[in-house]
């Protein structure tokens, strides 16, 4: 199956789309939805009807629907959604949609709709659902996989790119991301070279290669990522025609961005802070390259240890501590510049935590819980921030706040309820600790330690 516009599906069914737009207009908001959800029945596939239908969704959510009896019906349907997701993908996305219908915001049911779209081959579609998740659960590792995986296959390399990158500063050792980090690194080249119109039967090499020595660069380029001696060349190459282009950003870009892959990350920092001073311009996404790189290098000198070294274990630590100190210093200089901006006061919140020091922490998380993309991550690390000084009260407190305002029984939920129930514990409230450990049982007794705990409580019993 593939996304289609609205000059692709049978004349029935843009008529329908017309009218369904032609009653959002008019406000008539639950006409528009029958319709919307009548043409995406017959074309899955038709993605401008899937965009005016989610538009309709949220103008009509606001005070629509009682909480409990959003969270009944989502429970129920995400249910059968789940099932027919297994055999027929299709119905998933209407099962999907009849949930977002009354609850715009459900994450659960947005994955539902972007697992069924990428099981039918609709990356656009997920893209548009898997936007809404991400941007309430930022912090979801398999989110952001998905995400980036949906925007490398519409063509949104660059997005796709700087959400793995994010991932690689959490989590810089990680195979996996680097591997698909790499590929679609390597597949932007080939997409900015015209090779992408080749593979679909358009263009020819002569609209690509102008002469046979650009000819032989452009094929080193698709190796580049994988072969460190033909990188090494192409380095060689464009330091000559640099020489020859001195103001040239696109040239400067390629030899940073070839240093980067060959893990010489003092040469590829100083090519992207060229780009800046030659601009003129402090450019947003050069300087987030910048310190991608310089956490990258970072990465790469822990990679170099050699780990049964007698000193190993002080040499690490100091690397790390260096790190630390390096991320603090440059998170605080950006929070000062932009103090209205509380991504960056969580960021700096996080670190600041990370480091031990908690107090700076409370101070910035607090104010990054007003930040509705960070509030429950932000509540959580408070909640952290208070257990680690001993304020266990203040600690529970904030998860209980956190809790009430999740809709679903998520991930994030099973996290903020194991963290309630321990420090319950500490507290010395062992009953309504174990009533938390109890309620993720009943959803999912593989969670860290819960069925552990539960069958010893249990055992207590008699």
């Amino acid at each position: 199956m593939a996304e289609k516009e609205l000059s692709e599906i049978p004349f029935a069914q843009q008529d329908l789309f017309e009218k369904g737009v032609a009653a959002l207009k008019k406000n008539n908001l639950d006409y528009a939805i029958t319709l919307f959800m009548t043409v995406l029945r017959a074309e899955p596939g038709f993605y401008q009807a899937r965009e005016a239908l989610r538009a309709t969704q949220h103008k009509r959510a606001v005070g629509k629907t009682s909480f409990f009896r959003k969270f009944v019906g989502s429970a129920s349907s995400l249910t059968r959604g789940q099932v027919a997701l297994r055999t027929n993908p299709v119905e998933a996305l209407a099962v999907a949609e009849e949930v977002l219908n009354d609850d715009p915001g459900n994450v659960a049911a947005h994955e539902l709709l972007a697992h069924a779209a990428m099981a039918v081959q609709l990356p656009k579609t997920a893209a548009l659902s898997l936007e809404v998740a991400f941007k309430q659960k930022p912090s979801d590792r398999g989110l952001a996989l998905e995400l980036s995986q949906a925007l490398a296959a519409i063509g949104n390399r660059g997005r796709a790119e700087r959400i793995l990158l994010d991932l690689l500063r959490v989590y810089p050792a990680d195979p996996d991301l680097n591997e698909r980090l790499k590929n679609i690194m390597a597949d932007r080249t080939m997409a900015e070279q015209g090779y992408g119109a080749l593979e679909g039967g358009q263009g020819s090499y002569r609209d690509i290669i102008r002469d046979k020595q650009e000819a032989v660069t452009l094929e080193q380029e698709q190796r580049s990522v994988k072969d460190a001696d033909v990188a090494g060349r192409l380095i060689e190459d464009y330091e000559k025609r640099l020489a020859a282009e001195p103001g040239s950003l696109k040239l400067m870009r390629d030899l940073a961005d070839l240093h980067r892959k060959r893990q010489e990350h003092p040469a590829a920092i100083a090519y992207y802070q060229r780009i800046l001073t030659t601009g003129g311009v402090n450019d947003p996404a050069i300087l987030d390259l910048i310190r991608e790189t310089v956490i990258e290098q970072f990465a790469h000198e822990e990679s170099q240890l050699n780990p049964v070294a007698a000193d190993h274990a002080e040499r690490l630590a100091a690397i790390r501590t260096r790190r630390t100190t390096w991320q603090l210093e440059d998170a605080k200089s950006r929070a000062d510049q932009n103090p209205s901006d509380l991504s960056l006061r969580y960021e700096l919140g996080q670190l600041y935590l990370e480091a031990g020091r908690l107090s700076e922490a409370i101070a910035e998380l607090q104010k990054a819980q007003n930040n509705p993309n960070k509030r429950i991550a932000s509540m959580t690390l408070l909640a952290q921030a208070f257990a680690r000084r001993g304020m266990n009260d203040l600690a529970a407190r904030k998860l209980q706040e956190a809790l009430k305002e999740k809709l679903v029984f998520d991930e994030e939920a099973k996290e903020l309820r194991y963290q309630l129930g321990v420090i319950l514990e500490k507290m010395n409230k062992k009953d309504e600790a174990i009533e938390q450990f109890k309620l993720i049982y009943e959803q999912d007794v593989s969670y860290r330690d819960v069925m552990a705990r539960v069958d010893a409580y249990y055992a207590a019993q008699g």
